[in-house]
């Protein structure tokens, strides 16, 4: 383990102090002069369910009752069920209409607790282009409510939903995200926190069994390393024992991925909340592996070597304009230095079938035959 960090110090004042209404109203006309006028396919679905509800449901259970009443003589029992259909309707638009300011309130919050602490504030983006696992499942997919800094690397924190068809039925998702920029592009590896799982990993992908790393000290007891098969040495290079204390002591509770030139950490609670003890553990958790991330700036993948060494090779014996034959030598392997970049097998982890969906309906279907025999 590394010694206690000291605490990160930042001004959580602006999510928990009361707010103006007049400035709440302002900043949303502005986020909505910001954003695209472009509807989304939900929230056209919601007006036209709301629509066929209040033009076409209401009108003729209405009807019913009051024929129901005409028939009994009784307009007294018309009354009752009318003014129960009444008092819902209230409430309903009393919740529509506390929900969105709430919602109105919450984004202001967020903006100005950005601003305070010298970041920026985003309310949703559509489709983000981040490389991580979770960003090119199902549909529907946004980012909202991004608190984003740029000192000393650009980190983003930001919750993120999409949606998952299969068959008639649909499941929406549910994540928090903190995405962090790395200096150069470094292999897939991924660390699966044991600390957030209950019966088998929470991740949205699996992972070869091949591709798993067994790592020194009790770092096994926190998380399961994925790294791609021939990267296990570039895996102990990156998380040396420090990188891994800092791992455990901050982020035991966090999935974290390396894809590309990024590093996200991941966790299915939000992580921009009004919440300020959530906002010092995460700050806390980026602000400790901030300092460990200069070192991973000099790994270089030694397998673009080669392919370097073959391009400067295949254009010495080229022959020049001003000469009959090619340069007779190439230069020296050992003397070249990799660029920045990750060899192609390197840039992905391979995935593993799910077969359990697979044998529940085998299962079943064995069961149905020996239940039919019997």
């Amino acid at each position: 383990m590394t010694a206690p960090q000291p605490p990160i110090t930042f001004d959580a004042r602006p999510l928990t102090d009361p707010v103006d209404a007049a400035a709440v109203r302002a900043f949303t006309a502005e986020l909505r002069a910001r954003q695209s006028t472009t509807v989304s396919t939900s929230t056209i679905i919601g007006i036209v369910a709301v629509s066929v509800a209040g033009v076409v449901v209401l009108p003729i259970f209405v009807t019913i009752i009051l024929s129901l009443a005409s028939a009994s003589g009784s307009s007294g029992i018309a009354a009752v069920p009318l003014v129960l259909i009444g008092l819902v309707l209230i409430a309903v638009v009393l919740m529509i209409w506390l929900g969105v300011r709430n919602g109105q309130a919450t984004r202001y919050r967020l903006s100005r607790f950005a601003q305070a602490n010298g970041m920026s504030y985003e309310a949703r983006i559509a489709d983000p282009p981040l490389p991580g696992m979770i960003f090119s499942l199902g549909r529907s997919r946004q980012s909202t409510d991004l608190v984003r800094g740029t000192h000393p690397r650009f980190v983003e924190f930001g919750n993120y939903q999409y949606t998952v068809q299969s068959g008639k039925n649909s499941t929406t998702y549910r994540w928090g995200y903190v995405a962090v920029k790395l200096d150069v592009p470094l292999p897939n590896i991924v660390l699966d926190a044991n600390g957030n799982n209950s019966f088998g990993s929470n991740l949205p992908a699996s992972f070869q069994k091949e591709q798993r790393l067994s790592l020194e000290g009790d770092f096994d007891r926190y998380f399961t390393l994925y790294c791609p098969t021939g990267y296990e040495r570039d895996a102990l290079y990156l998380f040396t024992p420090d990188i891994m204390a800092r791992f455990i002591d901050n982020a035991a509770q966090l999935d974290v991925e390396i894809v590309d030139d990024w590093l996200f950490l991941y966790t299915q609670r939000k992580v921009s909340t009004l919440d300020p003890p959530t906002w010092a553990w995460l700050f806390g958790a980026v602000g400790a592996l901030l300092t460990k991330f200069d070192q991973w700036a000099r790994w270089r993948d030694e397998r673009l070597l080669a392919e370097s060494a073959g391009a400067v090779a295949a254009t010495a014996s080229v022959p020049s304009p001003a000469m009959s034959a090619p340069l007779p030598f190439a230069p020296p392997v050992g003397l070249l230095t990799p660029p920045p970049g990750v060899a192609p097998q390197g840039r992905r982890l391979k995935r593993s079938t799910t077969w359990l969906p697979i044998v529940v309906v085998i299962g079943f279907a064995l069961f149905w035959f020996w239940s039919r025999l019997n």
